[in-house]
């Protein structure tokens, strides 16, 4: 079992409620002041699991400055008010800062019983395999 330290559990806590504040935020037709709380609690859930200085260095490396900017902007264009187009740059952001965690996802996933038969279907094998890729998305 992985052990965690208390200020790791906080921000598991703070990341989860983070996540569902986006998603209902979606949910309720992009409204904007859930949308800001949800970004506000990710962003420092992420900085209490792993913490601050861990946090800043993977945001700002030098070939991640671009997925930084569109993800941060995105938040940023969400607090001042424009939640769909706030919402389209983070996904894009977040697509760009996880793209090398996605061949590691998609293999876990494919070793689930159910969920790894369902991504073998011939229509998403496809996608999943182009998303599989280290630099699918570069």
């Amino acid at each position: 079992m992985i052990s965690l330290s208390d200020s790791q559990k906080i921000g598991m806590g703070l990341t989860g409620f983070g996540v569902f504040f986006l998603f209902f935020g979606m949910i309720l037709f992009f409204d904007k002041a859930l949308l800001a709380i949800g970004n506000i609690l990710f962003v420092a859930g992420l900085s209490f699991v792993i913490g601050l200085e861990r946090t800043f260095r993977f945001f700002f490396q030098r070939h991640k400055m671009k997925a930084t900017g569109f993800f941060l902007g995105g938040v940023f264009v969400v607090l001042i008010g424009w939640p769909i187009i706030g919402v389209v740059l983070e996904v894009y952001g977040f697509f760009l800062l996880f793209r090398g965690f996605f061949p590691v996802a998609v293999g876990f996933i494919r070793r689930v019983p159910i969920l790894g038969s369902l991504l073998n279907l011939p229509g998403i094998k496809g996608l999943v395999d182009k998303v599989g890729e280290s630099n699918a998305m570069v």
